[in-house]
């Protein structure tokens, strides 16, 4: 795995209380937090890396306004049918509304000063945010995406990175879904066709490519 660190961003996807913690949305609507937060250790390990090499770090959050006039009426009905209705009262705050203590950051990934944070009202980070805009002014090729959920955002911001000509690496280890075979799954989908959306990589791969002893610099 070659990376050109000048040309490449880690994107860390959503790893809010909201989808990895008890009490937050993901818990409402009856998915494994603990299944979730799996994949702390292993962005922990990247995102030092990351910092080390001096990549763009970007990490995202799903959520909406308080008024919720950005959340879609059928996402809101799909999430009261979940058992998890969007600006309902939870005990980490209204799920998944901005602000509110769920849709904050987990306190073992929080930004550092200078890392973009992208507050996104759908799936996919492109939509409604201004990430290609963020990654341009860097010129930025290159991504390396992990986070939550494997089958869900990771997946609608990669396909939606492809669709705009990122080469794409996600890291199998760093992601998480609630049900193990929609992670699999999701996994499988990515290197058909060739490497239709990229390559599946592991957070060791991306770890040594990021160290000083590695030729791509």
């Amino acid at each position: 795995m070659e990376l050109q660190r000048a040309t490449t961003a880690l994107i860390v996807i959503d790893m809010q209380r909201d989808f990895c913690a008890p009490g937050g949305y993901a818990a409402h609507a009856g998915l494994d937090v603990a299944r979730l937060a799996a994949p702390i250790a292993s962005i922990r390990r990247m995102l030092h890396a990351a910092r080390r090499a001096g990549l763009l770090i970007v990490h995202t959050r799903e959520g909406h306004r308080s008024d919720l006039s950005d959340c879609p009426p059928e996402k809101l009905r799909r999430s009261a049918s979940a058992g998890a209705a969007i600006g309902s009262s939870g005990p980490l705050g209204r799920l998944l509304v901005r602000g509110e203590v769920g849709h904050d950051f987990i306190d073992g990934l929080r930004p550092e000063p200078g890392e973009p944070v992208v507050d996104k009202p759908g799936y996919g980070a492109f939509h409604q945010t201004d990430l290609a805009q963020i990654l341009a002014g860097r010129g930025v090729t290159t991504l390396v995406l992990c986070g939550v959920t494997t089958e869900v955002c990771v997946h609608s911001t990669l396909r939606e990175a492809v669709d705009r000509g990122f080469r794409c690496f996600t890291v199998g280890d760093a992601c998480a879904a609630s049900n193990p075979a929609l992670h699999e799954a999701a996994l499988a989908m990515i290197g058909v066709e060739g490497g239709i959306f990229g390559s599946v990589v592991r957070a060791d791969d991306v770890v040594a490519a990021l160290t000083p002893e590695a030729s791509s610099t």
